[in-house]
């Protein structure tokens, strides 16, 4: 699990046996049941991905809670959603599967981290239960541990987003894409395109 500098700032700072302690007792290569449900219930995450040449980029990704699914004990699945066009992250994975995901609980003050492999799937049987998907990337875990929670703030939810595409709702037009440096450079078909309604009184 440790490279060489992991290895030199372990022994700097004395801290090469409690890592191996905590690789040998935390870290493992499937989710329980307690870490499923964990999972299940969070409606954020961050990404980290890496492009061929291992730069590094890290996203939020968001959606109502069980958006990101425990498929088995080795695999997790999640929707890409209508983003800014640019794929950074998405670009990443298809060059460099390697990624990292971070699931924070805010509120209760927990947090997982899962390593793996991903992959990016157009036709995953899962893309009819995520309205307004893009596309499904499943995720294939190598790693899966607890980080310590102690500096974690504690913050209180206000409201989900908007945005998240729900059934059976329309999903609004974020304002920027309805800015003048960016109308006119859309996709084909984006909801942008159409005159904004007003709405009802």
């Amino acid at each position: 699990m440790f490279h060489d500098d992991s290895r030199a700032l372990q022994d700097r700072f004395d801290t090469r046996r409690i890592a191996d302690r905590i690789a040998e007792v935390l870290v493992h290569d499937r989710v329980d049941d307690h870490q499923a449900a964990f999972i299940a219930e969070r409606d954020m995450f961050f990404l980290a991905t890496a492009d061929a040449d291992g730069v590094p980029t890290c996203s939020y990704k968001g959606g109502d809670p069980g958006f990101v699914r425990v498929v088995d004990e080795r695999t997790l699945a999640f929707p890409s959603y209508d983003g800014n066009g640019m794929y950074l992250s998405l670009g990443n994975v298809a060059a460099n599967p390697e990624v990292g995901l971070l699931f924070i609980d805010l509120v209760g003050g927990n947090r997982l981290r899962v390593q793996g492999r991903a992959s990016l799937h157009l036709d995953d049987p899962l893309m009819a239960e995520y309205d307004g998907a893009q596309l499904v990337v499943r995720v294939h875990i190598t790693q899966v541990f607890p980080n310590c929670p102690r500096y974690i703030h504690r913050y209180e939810q206000v409201r989900r987003s908007s945005f998240v595409p729900r059934r059976g709702q329309v999903t609004p037009v974020p304002d920027w894409k309805r800015a003048d440096w960016a109308c006119d450079y859309l996709p084909a078909g984006d909801p942008a395109r159409e005159p904004a309604r007003e709405p009802a009184e």
